[in-house]
């Protein structure tokens, strides 16, 4: 409590005695000048890990300007508007999650994207990731928290819908951040410690039937892979190993913009998208992987201080929850590229190349900054 006060009294810089540009603008300055700085590092190892592709870093810049433009149009909006549409966006998502299994497009043994007459296909997985913490924030706030036992359970079941479709995909990565998304809006809720408790162990009994029941043979690899990479070096534990190596070679000062070996020789899979940051790592070293991880704890912490600031419980719900999830998505992808945690697809936070995942992550950010300075005005 003592620190959400003292958060809520730091004054606005405002030279002017009224409110500032940026907020009658509804621009988050310190978060907009740290997701700039995330983006241009993460241009320039693109460069190096696409092999010197000039055209590969345009097409991410333009995604980049693009989810920018996006980002400040969804900031002009009050965040009661996304509490009135949240419960349409979850419906309509859960019918294209069922649309995807139905008449989906398949690739690499999953089937995930929907392609649609006159639209560009798309993942309807990518709406959920925000529309799951939205309409769970929404219901939670309608109601006196900490929420009673009846409303977490019908929360409960509007998660376990999305996250039972999406692991039909199969997409076993995505799904579990959604959950995690949506987990972390119940606990921000203030529910007890006791119920937590029995969370977590509910979700350790489930443990052996997700291993017997739900998992594909390939996913059961990736585990076995994490606990044993060395047990098939040439085949399920070569991304980890060659990731791990590139990472260790780079030392503390790196070997050089573009002069990595295990991506610049292609030892290293995917080194442009999920295994990224280890050619950050052994380019740039231990020094350029410390201030990436920085730049994200500024990310984080700001958007802790959007959460704290917010003007009521469905913006504090809601912008935790974007915030937390946003860091276990930087946690996980670099957990798994240095062996920590198994393989599950998870793309670096606006540095892989991508851009369905690039939009859907500055949404968010336009809500937080939303969020932010509606709650000035």
């Amino acid at each position: 409590m003592a620190f959400q006060e003292y958060v809520r009294s730091l004054p606005e810089l405002d030279l002017r005695g009224g409110p500032s540009l940026s907020y009658r603008l509804h621009i988050d300055v310190p978060l907009l000048l740290m997701l700039l700085m995330v983006c241009l590092g993460g241009l320039v190892v693109l460069y190096s890990a696409s092999g010197g592709s000039a055209v590969m870093v345009e097409k991410q810049a333009m995604r980049f300007g693009l989810a920018y433009i996006i980002m400040i149009v969804i900031a002009q909006m009050d965040p009661r508007v996304y509490a009135r549409w949240g419960l349409g966006v979850y419906v309509v998502g859960n019918a294209l999650l069922v649309a995807v299994l139905v008449m989906g497009k398949s690739g690499k043994g999953a089937q995930r994207w929907l392609d649609l007459p006159g639209l560009p296909a798309f993942q309807p997985s990518e709406i959920m990731k925000l529309a799951v913490p939205i309409v769970l924030a929404w219901y939670l706030s309608r109601n006196p928290l900490p929420p009673k036992l009846k409303h977490l359970f019908l929360g409960g079941v509007g998660l376990l819908i999305p996250t039972a479709l999406i692991v039909q995909q199969p997409d076993l990565g995505t799904s579990l951040l959604i959950m995690i998304s949506g987990i972390f809006v119940i606990y921000l809720s203030g529910i007890s410690w006791k119920l937590i408790a029995s969370f977590v162990s509910m979700a350790l009994a489930m443990g052996p039937v997700m291993w017997f029941f739900v998992m594909r043979e390939y996913q059961k690899q990736r585990v076995l892979t994490f606990l044993n990479p060395e047990s098939d070096p040439l085949g399920a534990g070569w991304n980890i190993i060659q990731s791990k190596t590139a990472i260790g070679s780079g030392g503390i000062e790196g070997k050089g913009f573009m002069l990595g070996t295990q991506s610049q020789l292609d030892f290293l899979p995917e080194s442009h998208t999920d295994f990224i940051i280890a050619v950050l790592g052994e380019e740039f070293g231990y020094i350029g992987v410390m201030l990436l991880t920085t730049l994200y704890l500024a990310i984080t912490i700001r958007g802790m201080i959007i959460t704290v600031r917010a003007r009521d419980s469905f913006g504090r719900l809601l912008a935790g929850s974007i915030t937390l999830t946003f860091f276990i998505y930087v946690f996980v992808n670099i957990g798994m590229v240095s062996g920590i945690l198994p393989v599950v697809g998870v793309p670096l936070p606006l540095i892989s190349y991508g851009g369905t995942s690039i939009v859907t992550l500055m949404t968010g950010f336009g809500i937080l900054m939303s969020i932010s300075t509606h709650q000035k005005l």
